[in-house]
């Protein structure tokens, strides 16, 4: 009876237990036993007390590794539970991306290019307006770039709710979602109120005179999409609106616009825009044609590099006048002519009857904001140096003559 219970033992482990398995079971199988005799198991022999112990010893290898595989049956549901959560939690991510793959294309995040140009003489003011050898202030350069991206935004927004009908039209614009029905109307409203409230926010971070200033912007930003229809210059209007931030920044490091910096770095800013939206007009003047659409590249026609530059030469001699107006230093006037220098080369260059170019001549003038950026900043961290090397008597404030008049000694009454 034993020895059959025994052989019985040995079959149960060499048939259940796997060849590998997460839990090592170090067990004795019957080729590594050495041959004992028949009377070990009918309790005869000396050493029985120690075979009983043995087999004790294997009988809990066994319960243990039955235990162990009940827990793993009993993981094993969990595990596919969550494998089968998986394509679920991926699929509302892709669903939350299809839905918003519309907005953010109406925001045009996947084209940074407007923010950047939007940016730029906000950039340039906030420079200029910095104390002689201090750098910009970095706190207003977040705001002003957090709203360049926020109100570029809106202004798209509103661009394409007055074009939707003009867009759908156009080879270059009809996959737009308001143009193709990815979004309704009513969606882009609800959408624009967002931004704007988003907009508003960064805009209280500032004094109340830039907040006046800011606000009184938005009818700019509003009529800018109707100007090409009643004029052929919108690029104008854009103009005036893009680089509102020329005034904007000033106003709001030192409370109040400089009329003397500020108008001409404004005026240089607005000849630049048209310079460059002339550039991106070209690329849609065949379908503006048929449309009925104006603009400044249908009106230069194959004038557009004369007028362009003489549009040119005003922007630089207005960012001349402006850094004359703030004792700019010599990095500053090295940027003003890399800067004319490079347009004049985009200008010579163009070719207004290839898209692919006029695009190409466009995207570069981003490189021409951040030039004339740092061009600001040294030349203010420089003004310092200059201000050092004044003679003392300059600086020191002229002394007045005073004439003693001689005092008399009153008269003792007596």
């Amino acid at each position: 009876m034993y020895m059959s219970r025994h052989l019985r033992l040995l079959h149960r482990v060499k048939l259940h237990l796997p060849a590998a398995t997460t839990t090592t079971i170090t067990l004795t199988s019957a080729k590594q036993m050495s041959a004992v005799p028949a009377r070990v198991f009918i309790g005869l022999h000396t050493h029985a007390h120690a075979y009983r112990k043995q087999r004790m010893l294997m009988q809990q290898q066994i319960n243990s590794w039955t235990l162990h595989q009940r827990m793993t049956t009993t993981t094993l549901p969990a595990s596919s539970n969550e494998e089968g959560k998986a394509p679920h939690k991926s699929s509302l991510l892709q669903e939350l991306a299809l839905a918003t793959k519309p907005y953010a294309q109406l925001m045009r995040i996947d084209r940074p290019i407007g923010t950047y140009l939007l940016f730029w003489p906000c950039g340039w003011s906030i420079a200029l307006s910095a104390d002689a050898g201090c750098w910009p202030d970095l706190t207003m350069l977040g705001l002003f770039a957090t709203g360049a991206l926020i109100m570029r935004s809106a202004g798209c927004t509103i661009n394409d709710m007055w074009d939707k009908d003009i867009d759908a039209k156009v080879e270059r614009t009809r996959g737009r979602p308001l143009a193709s029905g990815q979004i309704t109307q009513l969606d882009a409203i609800v959408f624009l109120s967002a931004q704007l409230s988003l907009g508003l926010l960064v805009l209280v971070q500032l004094n109340w005179q830039s907040i006046l200033l800011g606000a009184s912007s938005l009818g700019l930003v509003i009529t800018y999409p109707l100007m090409k229809r009643v004029t052929y210059w919108p690029q104008l209007v854009l103009g005036m609106c893009f680089n509102w931030g020329a005034l904007l920044g000033w106003c709001a490091t030192q409370g109040s616009v400089n009329w003397e910096a500020c108008l001409p770095l404004y005026l240089s800013g607005v000849c630049w825009t048209i310079v460059y939206d002339t550039i991106y007009a070209h690329q849609d003047k065949l379908d503006d044609l048929q449309i009925g659409v104006k603009s400044t590249a249908l009106r230069f026609g194959e004038n557009t590099k004369v007028w362009l530059s003489g549009f040119t030469g005003a922007m630089l001699t207005g960012l001349s006048a402006a850094g004359y107006a703030c004792d700019q230093t010599l990095p500053y006037y090295g940027a003003v002519g890399i800067v004319g220098a490079h347009l004049v080369q985009q200008i010579y260059s163009l070719n207004i009857d290839n898209p692919t170019d006029c695009a190409k001549k466009f995207l570069s003038n981003q490189q021409v904001g951040l030039i004339l950026f740092l061009g600001i900043v040294l030349g203010t961290l420089l003004k310092s140096d200059d201000t050092k090397s004044k003679p003392k008597a300059q600086a020191s404030p002229a002394t007045s003559a005073y004439v003693q008049l001689p005092q008399s000694k009153p008269d003792v009454i007596s």
